[in-house]
């Protein structure tokens, strides 16, 4: 991980731009901290990080208030990196579907979405294992975000995620829906229920798939970026509680 520029934010948060390997990303810490911070994997939407910046930002400052560090990445495909083999295609496919009214088929959703799962969570897993070895940052640590198949085979193949935040409201390969049964961290599920571009009811076939102990779902009315204030406190809470309680 190398970092390419620094800079304070007016509430006191250092926003760190780094480089790893081909990936671009930002880190954000607490401006001080009498222990080591346990770190927040911000998966972005599927937009680009410039776009994403803004409510990306804003997330990471309220994880700092909490005192935990977030980092964040450019997803495969995305903002300046290299398009995914068929993804333009995929997608191409997706939205002919949708406009004709059709079904949304395996094919189509398997094309668009598992290249990028596949690219993305050993990402993560290298932006972890690097996080960790910063003065300053241990663990354990959570993921907070979508696509949610990507958080949801993340949470199942990595033992350092401790506590995962998804986000409903992204088309679903039938596979995630067999991996998400050995996901058994504690989970936090927000869920849009008029999200326009969600499949509600296989929101809820996932959830109930997670095999998680602990595991809430959290529906809201609205559209896909109509979540409430009062939500995402929640799943800062959500957070402190499991987090902070494992660094004890």
């Amino acid at each position: 991980m190398r970092f390419t520029s620094e800079r304070l934010l007016d509430d006191g948060v250092v926003e760190r731009e780094f480089i790893l390997g081909e990936i671009p990303g930002i880190l954000w810490t607490p401006a001080s901290a009498s222990a080591p911070v346990s770190p927040i994997l911000l998966s972005p939407p599927p937009i680009g990080l410039r776009r994403a910046y803004p409510r990306l930002v804003g997330r990471a400052r309220s994880a700092a208030a909490q005192g935990f560090a977030s980092a964040t990445i450019e997803l495969p495909g995305y903002g300046d990196r290299p398009r995914l083999p068929g993804a333009e295609q995929a997608a191409a496919d997706l939205r002919r579907a949708l406009e004709a009214g059709e079904p949304v088929t395996d094919e189509i959703i398997d094309a668009l979405v598992l290249p990028l799962v596949e690219r993305a969570v050993p990402e993560w897993q290298a932006v972890l294992d690097d996080l960790l070895r910063l003065p300053g940052i241990g663990g354990p640590a959570g993921y907070s975000g979508g696509v949610i198949s990507i958080g949801t085979r993340l949470a199942a193949v990595e033992p350092r995620i401790s506590a995962a935040v998804l986000f409903a409201g992204s088309f679903v390969p039938r596979v995630i829906f067999e991996e998400a049964r050995q996901v058994t961290v504690p989970l936090h599920v927000l869920l849009q229920w008029d999200d326009e571009g969600n499949d509600r009811q296989a929101a809820l076939d996932l959830f109930d798939a997670y095999a998680s102990e602990e595991k809430t779902l959290h529906a809201n009315l609205g559209g896909h970026r109509g979540v409430p204030q009062f939500a995402g406190e929640e799943a800062e809470r959500f957070f402190v509680r499991h987090l902070r309680r494992k660094l004890r």
